[in-house]
């Protein structure tokens, strides 16, 4: 497989990339425009509410506190050459599997999306908020981990959880081998 094959074979993983990075930016802009000076919007009662926050750190809210350069090496930098080096993969590689593209396309349109929350605002919009309000498992969950409420999140979160899974599936089951005419197995 030449280099212009492996491009043609894999551009279906960069338009996944941008269709999550789009779809991320303009849930994020219709969240500040119709959420940001309301309460919880309910949406299925007792578990999903849209709900508008911004999150100055990462994931769950880690490193809301730190200042200076550590915190922006480690939200803006660090991620910057993950999707570079991801970006090159997917245009590069050719013994992977479809999970693995798939995972590797959502991660990389997910960690775009948070990427340009955090260049163009300085921290990330979040609105999508699961919990539990049924009492005995909510007090449960409270006991646990302090919580009924998951952390606030957006689309680009749920992408990369989604890549990630896929990456976990791709290592866990067996690999298949590129087909004789260079093409990824189903």
């Amino acid at each position: 497989m030449n280099v212009a094959s492996g491009w043609r074979a894999r551009r279906g993983f960069f338009v996944l990339s941008v269709a999550v990075l789009v779809l991320d930016q303009v849930t994020k802009v219709l969240a500040h425009h119709y959420l940001s000076d309301r309460r919880a919007v309910e949406i299925v009662p007792d578990f999903f509410n849209l709900w508008y926050s911004r999150n100055p750190g990462g994931l769950f809210g880690s490193f809301r506190s730190w200042d200076g350069p550590l915190r922006f090496v480690l939200l803006t930098l660090l991620p910057m050459v993950a999707i570079v080096f991801i970006a090159a993969f997917l245009a590069r590689t050719r013994a992977v599997d479809r999970p693995t593209l798939f995972g590797l396309a959502l991660i990389l349109g997910g960690a775009t999306g948070n990427l340009i929350d955090r260049l163009v605002r300085g921290e990330v919009i979040d609105f999508l908020d699961v919990y539990v309000a049924w009492p005995k498992l909510a007090d449960w969950l409270v006991q646990q981990f302090g919580t009924a409420h998951w952390p606030t999140f957006n689309v680009a979160d749920s992408s990369i959880v989604v890549g990630a899974g896929l990456l976990l599936v791709s290592i866990v089951r067996p690999q298949h081998s590129p087909e004789p005419d260079g093409t990824l197995p189903a």
